[in-house]
């Protein structure tokens, strides 16, 4: 009992320590000092299509995350948070999709046309607090026709079919 007691003890103050803001990752919001290089910089990206980009996609496929929720303070979530964000940044960045090249950008558009038809982003563990981020079928079906159709330009622009 005493051993169990003490593991108790030690389980506890490490997690009490990790609550100190020290230990709190960087919050993803770069500055970018006036260099844009966002998608709409370069590409035509309709209205209706930018806020569903940005109300589904933006706050984890980009370099700025607007809402940030009231369990983020508290460790290991934050963690767990920012690797989520860093990952996803590595496969699409909205933030930084101007800097891609065409062919990148064009695989990027046939990325984003997938996980729009098969419905898998934003991430069902994302959608549980985030209802703003949920996206409805016309949505989804939008997105991934206008994707298609900036894939396939881009395709036809650098010498593929």
């Amino acid at each position: 009992m005493k051993i169990l007691k003490k593991v108790l003890f030690i389980g506890m103050a490490i997690l009490l320590i990790i609550q100190i803001p020290f230990f709190t990752p960087e919050k993803n919001q770069i500055k970018t000092d006036g260099l844009r290089i966002d998608i709409t910089d370069k590409y035509e990206v309709p209205m209706n299509i930018q806020m569903d980009l940005y109300n589904g996609c933006y706050d984890c496929h980009s370099n700025y995350t607007e809402n940030y929720p009231w369990y983020y303070h508290i460790q290991p979530v934050s963690w767990w948070m920012n690797l989520h964000i860093l990952d996803a940044k590595k496969h699409i960045n909205f933030s930084e999709f101007a800097a891609y090249t065409s062919e990148e950008a064009a695989e990027k558009f046939d990325d984003l046309r997938k996980v729009m038809e098969d419905r898998s982003m934003p991430l069902k563990s994302y959608l549980w607090m985030h209802d703003k981020a949920r996206l409805t079928e016309r949505q989804y079906q939008r997105v991934a026709r206008w994707a298609k159709a900036m894939h396939d330009s881009l395709s036809v622009a650098n010498g593929h079919k």
